[in-house]
């Protein structure tokens, strides 16, 4: 029971955990654990991987810590970000406000721990904390001589207009550039005549003061579905036919249940994963009295997504290495 949370029809049964190693010594149950039993208990199973996201199982935690590493990758793990602009020239139908504002939500591909923080706003530009882009686009029309008909160029402004200027020392240090993470990010559209020409610069920053640093499109956890039978459900003689596992598979969305067909139809657990809690299973008052819907309270599945700045996997690496940190300071004032 400690480690389920049982789902029924209208509610949620042993939904607490034990958070304090005292919890239940009152009845002489002792819930103590030490670091070395905790990280028997701890296990990571990366279930999915690629450029854009990762999908990994953690075991062994308690919801404080998993909580506190999805907040971490959201707002507490630095990026760089357009942050100062000036701006010499806008006559797009864009005002120059909302232009600013799309111009800092670009992510920029650039390792922020190759920079440090600025020191307050008078701190001035260098190449340790800064990189500036420049945009300068103008739309043109011209007659094409071979169809002798007008054409339109540079209508559309996209992030790849951006160009780095690299500040003394940058060019060496960052060989391969610096750029937006997509060059496809429309920006604005632009008619014949129509210009926009500004400078950006590009500060190191944390999601909770900006969403414009934050390194994850979303970071999410749930906890893993557990689903078991009380008793068989299968289609039995009963008179006429019960066919209690036909009824479980077709009232089931997410294609959880499947038949397995051996002489007799019995239901079986295919792909508890797609599991959603909808709870459908239960509505039925035969099958809510055979299945039973739970969650693993010490089983998270975490599903990062990164903008692209950071690989999913080191925005993960990023925020242990945080909580570390965090960890460490607080343990240090407890002993002074």
């Amino acid at each position: 029971i400690k480690r389920k949370a049982i789902l029924t029809k209208d509610g949620v049964e042993h939904g607490g955990t034990i958070e304090h190693p005292s919890t239940l010594s009152s009845v002489g149950v002792d819930t103590q654990t030490s670091l070395k039993s905790f990280i028997r208990g701890l296990q990571l199973d990366i279930l999915k991987k690629n450029q854009e996201e990762v999908v990994f199982d953690l075991k062994g935690i308690e919801p404080p810590l998993a909580n506190g590493l999805r907040r971490i990758m959201i707002s507490e793990v630095p990026t760089m970000a357009i942050e100062k602009i000036t701006l010499y020239q806008n006559t797009s139908v864009i005002p120059d406000e909302v232009l600013c504002h799309r111009m800092g939500l670009i992510p920029i591909k650039a390792d922020p721990r190759q920079f440090v923080f600025k020191n307050g706003s008078d701190d001035p530009n260098n190449a340790q904390n800064c990189i500036q882009f420049k945009l300068n686009v103008t739309c043109t029309k011209a007659k094409n001589p071979e169809t002798n008909e007008w054409e339109i160029f540079h209508e559309n402004v996209y992030s790849g207009d951006l160009e780095w200027i690299p500040l003394p020392g940058q060019k060496n240090k960052f060989s391969g550039g610096i750029k937006p993470v997509h060059s496809d990010i429309l920006l604005a559209k632009l008619r014949p005549g129509q210009e926009i020409e500004m400078d950006l610069f590009c500060q190191k920053g944390c999601g909770q003061e900006h969403a414009k640093w934050s390194p994850v499109c979303t970071a999410f956890y749930r906890l893993v579905p557990e689903i078991s039978f009380k008793k068989p459900v299968e289609d039995e003689l009963v008179g006429l036919f019960d066919l209690q596992a036909e009824r479980l598979v077709s009232n089931c969305p997410m294609k959880v249940f499947d038949i397995e067909d051996s002489g007799k139809k019995i239901a079986r657990v295919a792909n508890s994963r797609n599991c959603t809690s909808c709870r459908e299973c239960l509505r039925d008052p035969e099958l809510n009295e055979r299945v039973e819907l739970a969650k693993l309270k010490d089983h998270y599945e975490f599903h990062i997504e990164s903008v692209g700045i950071y690989p999913p996997e080191e925005v993960f690496l990023e925020a242990l290495e945080i909580l570390k940190d965090k960890s460490l300071t607080w343990l240090n004032k407890l002993e002074e």
